[in-house]
């Protein structure tokens, strides 16, 4: 199982995208939403200063992940992997009605801009998403936190992650498009 460590460089978190779920057993698993609609399944975990998404489309299935390094993942199923420094794009496309892509940022704040991010999110939390603190590795009054938030349309599911490391004074930001062709 993997943890939210305070000392953990968020250049060492890893990306991953898989073409199967993984068991929840391999996370700990701090909040959790189950997402059905018409044309898909979605499991959602906030796992500590990461996430985990898995959408199920039929039969065919594509699991996002930040890990920490050396956790514990399979290699089968894997398309791709990679490290959390500065910005990034990915795209993939299946070749059963699901494509993917994902942006991600890496940012470096003041504390300032770091507690107002929380504010923020948290406020915005209230209405819509997961919102998750771990207010026992707080370093100098400011919360680790994790907040994910999404949106199930018709043929897409949005996700917009916010994974933050205030020992770092860093946030890790993800957009993510799960997109079905009918």
């Amino acid at each position: 199982m993997e943890s939210h460590k305070s000392n953990l460089a968020v250049s060492e978190l890893a990306f991953s995208l898989y073409q199967r779920p993984l068991h929840p057993e391999l996370f700990t698993i701090h909040a959790k939403r189950h997402l059905k609609t018409d044309f898909y399944e979605t499991l959602l975990w906030v796992t500590g200063g990461s996430h985990v998404v898995t959408v199920f489309v039929g039969d065919v299935c594509l699991t996002e992940l930040i890990s920490a390094p050396g956790q514990l993942l399979p290699k089968r199923g894997l398309i791709e992997r990679f490290q959390f420094r500065g910005q990034r794009t990915h795209k993939c496309t299946l070749n059963r009605g699901l494509s993917y892509m994902t942006d991600f940022q890496v940012e470096k704040m003041s504390a300032n801009l770091y507690r107002q991010s929380h504010n923020d999110l948290e406020r915005f939390a209230r209405n819509r998403g997961m919102f998750v603190t771990f207010p026992e590795m707080a370093v100098t009054g400011l919360e680790p936190f994790s907040y994910l938030d999404f949106e199930a349309r018709r043929n897409e599911l949005h996700i917009h992650a916010f994974h933050a490391f205030p020992d770092q004074l860093t946030m890790i930001k993800t957009q993510s498009l799960f997109d079905l062709h009918q």
